[in-house]
């Protein structure tokens, strides 16, 4: 048994979305069941990301050191094997 769901959606959204499916040859009701199955089969993962804001001190360390990698200061060389990476730390 099929139902129906009626949500509302920007119509710019909406129509960009129509044109893509139809330019890949396939209804925009199949793209809708097709992520709804994914969905419920773990397949298409939805997260709310939060923007990351900083505290003034990390923000200030953040900002030195990238200014520091910028200007290539306090950055550790390159090695090519564990010996040379060692050697470097104990000097």
């Amino acid at each position: 048994m099929n139902t129906q769901v009626i949500f509302k959606i920007d119509k710019n959204l909406k129509n960009q979305a129509m044109r893509k499916a139809q330019n890949e040859g396939i209804s925009f009701t199949t793209i809708l069941k097709l992520a709804t199955k994914a969905f419920v089969d773990n397949q298409l993962n939805v997260g709310l990301v939060v923007k990351e804001v900083f505290n003034p001190r990390a923000r200030k360390s953040i900002v030195r050191e990238l200014k520091d990698i910028k200007s290539g200061k306090n950055i550790s060389p390159g090695f090519n094997n564990a010996k040379d990476a060692i050697a470097y730390l104990k000097s």
